[in-house]
């Protein structure tokens, strides 16, 4: 019998996907940096788009560090946006090259990424019991958000930002019958 997942797929990728990373903890700089970045590509998109080009994403952007995407400049805006393995979207590509540079000023400021995300981790609440129960944003994604842009970032609206902080475990959605949410809260714990 299979067990429990938060949706229902046949795609492996997508299962893996659930299965091994969305919801789990992300508490390193590059780790939410990547987040943050495939979340704004997925903005009006299937999120299985962006997980079937997660590897050319990452090969086009320098694996995510944030040191050497915030050296890109047009040139590299024009080779990505000849890249068919990625979202050419120049909007959504100079918002990855800005939200680099913002990565290194929040570092050099002292409040580095990863902190500020899990510093707007919401109370523990009770989990959702189906989709339905998901939000699309919260105040703190709200909060967060407004936080980032003002720290230079770019796409990262509310419900973009709500997705991320799924995405990264903090916040912990996985619905209460989905086989993966006691190993979550297990990992938060630590």
């Amino acid at each position: 019998m299979e067990p429990v997942r938060c949706w229902s797929t046949t795609d492996e990728a997508y299962r893996r996907y659930h299965d091994e990373e969305w919801g789990r903890p992300v508490r390193d700089e590059r780790g939410i940096y990547e987040r943050l970045c495939l979340e704004g590509f997925q903005s009006g998109l299937s999120w299985l788009t962006i997980l079937r080009k997660r590897e050319a994403f990452r090969a086009a952007f320098a694996g995510f560090e944030p040191e050497d995407v915030a050296r890109f400049g047009e040139a590299d805006v024009e080779r990505l946006l000849a890249d068919a393995g990625i979202v050419r979207h120049r909007g959504k590509i100079e918002a990855a090259i800005a939200n680099a540079r913002a990565t290194l000023a929040l570092r050099e400021a002292g409040e580095p990424l990863h902190e500020l995300f899990w510093a707007h981790a919401p109370a523990p609440r009770p989990a959702p019991v189906s989709p339905a129960d998901w939000a699309a944003a919260t105040v703190q994604s709200a909060a967060l958000a407004k936080r980032l842009r003002a720290a230079g970032f770019r796409f990262v609206g509310p419900t973009t930002v709500y997705a991320a902080m799924q995405a990264c475990g903090v916040v912990n959605d996985h619905l209460a019958g989905c086989w993966v949410r006691a190993d979550v809260e297990r990992e938060l714990g630590d």
